[in-house]
């Protein structure tokens, strides 16, 4: 069986390429990760991912580790898995496909394809068209579900919003007099912090930064390459406490205050402490949350966790900017009509107006449980 004809180890390759391009999560947004593989009868010759935003992709990462220690001629006639469409444009490094088809690569296994209209199907015709052998689309399931953030964001240059809680048994994210710490265990407040490595940027409201005071940085012990999120503050009437940690860290993580508030007077004290401001017209009393993930996107924020209370929750899926919701379940109940859940507002009139969450997932970390689904909106009360 030669390189050329799909054989039982394609499927080892491909997982391998996609296990290689989570290495890149938390360094290269708003790119995509991306994992490659060069082989050669059925013996890996090299490995590359996309390591950090405006460096080399993955395809020319595996071929420069590769030549590094051997002669280009031995590339010839070798097999490349790669988990997304090789790119064919010039942008921050050079396309792709010509390394491809210059390294005399005889096959290439592709997982995702790439929806970025520089790309989209131009990469595997190009490959194609230069006689080289072309899978397509290869375990694609798995090589998408790396990369949901890049497909929503190059599709709608809007970032992907995720609105995260953790919460009792009983819907509770406090108690009844306002404790929250900790709910959830251990192993879920660490896989909150990877996903803030994940995310380009973290969102809360005032009301949030004024009770709690939270740093909302990533914390991952161990890890050499783990990025603090943009912090992203909704606050209409400016607000937030000059002592609190966010503002007094703001020279050391970007710091961004989302505000109606145009006053220059009461804007400098937080300028002056390194906090940016982006003005947003009011709705309904509050900033209008669309306008301000508009702008966000074309910012090159590609990616957002919506950690904020009750209210800034309901607003969000008022107006209709989230995607996914993850929703951290502790065994433990707290009780107390009046103490806080996960989504406050108004609330719906209507069982059928209710927002539908689709394609959930179940899964167990540690004591606790994450539930995450995707949002299908019905007709939510105005």
């Amino acid at each position: 069986m030669t390189d050329n004809i799909k054989n039982d180890n394609d499927v080892i390759f491909m997982r391998r390429a996609i296990e290689l391009a989570k290495r890149g999560i938390g360094a290269v947004n708003p790119n995509p990760l991306v994992g490659a593989v060069i082989v050669k009868n059925n013996q890996i010759l090299a490995e590359g991912w996309h390591e950090r935003f405006g460096e080399l992709h993955a395809e020319r990462n595996a071929i420069r580790h590769f030549l590094e220690k051997h002669e280009a001629d031995e590339l010839k006639g070798s097999t490349i898995y790669v988990t997304l469409e090789p790119c064919c444009h010039y942008g921050k490094t050079p396309p792709c496909t010509d390394a491809i088809i210059e390294n005399g690569f005889a096959r290439v296994v592709i997982g995702s394809n790439d929806p970025n209209p520089l790309v989209a199907g131009k990469g595997i015709k190009i490959l194609k068209d230069a006689g080289i052998n072309v899978d397509a689309e290869f375990l694609k399931q798995e090589c998408d579900a790396l990369n949901f953030i890049f497909f929503h964001y190059i599709a709608t240059k809007r970032p992907y919003i995720t609105l995260k809680y953790a919460m009792t048994m009983d819907g509770k994210i406090a108690t009844a007099t306002g404790k929250s710490k900790w709910i959830t265990g251990e192993a879920a407040r660490q896989r909150v912090h990877e996903d803030r490595n994940r995310y380009m940027a973290i969102m809360v409201g005032v009301g949030t930064v004024a009770a709690d005071n939270p740093e909302l940085t990533c914390r991952l012990p161990g890890k050499t390459v783990c990025r603090n999120p943009i912090r992203i503050i909704c606050d209409t009437a400016l607000r937030t406490p000059l002592e609190s940690r966010i503002v007094n860290t703001a020279r050391d993580i970007r710091t961004i205050i989302a505000t109606s508030c145009a006053d220059c007077d009461k804007q400098r004290p937080y300028l002056d402490k390194g906090v940016e401001f982006i003005i947003i017209p009011q709705k309904d009393n509050h900033i209008d949350l669309e306008t301000l993930v508009q702008k966000l996107g074309e910012m090159g924020i590609d990616s957002i966790i919506l950690e904020g209370g009750g209210t800034l929750s309901f607003s969000a899926l008022k107006c209709r900017i989230v995607n996914r919701v993850q929703a951290y379940i502790a065994p433990k109940l707290f009780g107390g009509a009046d103490a806080k859940t996960p989504v406050e507002g108004r609330g719906i009139d209507e069982v059928n107006e209710c927002i539908k969450l689709t394609d959930m997932s179940v899964t167990k970390v540690g004591e606790d449980i994450l539930l995450e689904s995707e949002v299908s909106y019905g007709c939510l009360q105005e």
